[in-house]
């Protein structure tokens, strides 16, 4: 299963606690493909930058979850018949230890270089006469 992030833009003409109903139907939508949903947003109306589809507010939801990639064809099928929602966008997201693994692997190793105990020890000779 992948992890997923849903982000979609309700419309506001929907009063707030049917937008919290309208969450539950996407979240069911998800379960019935077989996700599994890991993290809820707090739902929040947002002044658009510009204008979708006339309006110029709208209801930011956001929801990650996991999901089989073969089953992704039909819960979009789903949020495209839904008139409520005016746009949406779902990201594949990396879970936070795979990442960190991921950046892990990436960076070179540290370069050490190695210096002998005779150039440390003249060293300190030089730095211990010169306060003399």
């Amino acid at each position: 299963m992948k992890h997923y992030e849903l982000t979609y833009l309700i419309t506001p003409e929907l009063p707030e606690e049917e937008t919290r109903a309208f969450q539950e139907k996407i979240i069911a939508s998800l379960q019935e493909e077989g996700g599994i949903l890991t993290e809820t947003g707090i739902i929040s109306k947002k002044r658009l930058a510009y204008p979708i589809q006339k309006k110029i507010q709208a209801y930011l939801a956001v929801l990650t979850f996991q999901l089989n990639a073969e089953k992704m064809v039909n819960l979009e099928k789903k949020l495209k018949a839904e008139s409520q929602i005016l746009r949406y966008i779902i990201i594949t997201k990396v879970p936070r230890k795979e990442k960190v693994l991921r950046i892990k692997k990436a960076l070179p190793p540290p370069k050490e270089k190695k210096v002998e105990l005779k150039e440390i020890e003249k060293k300190l000779e030089e730095i211990l006469s010169d306060e003399k």
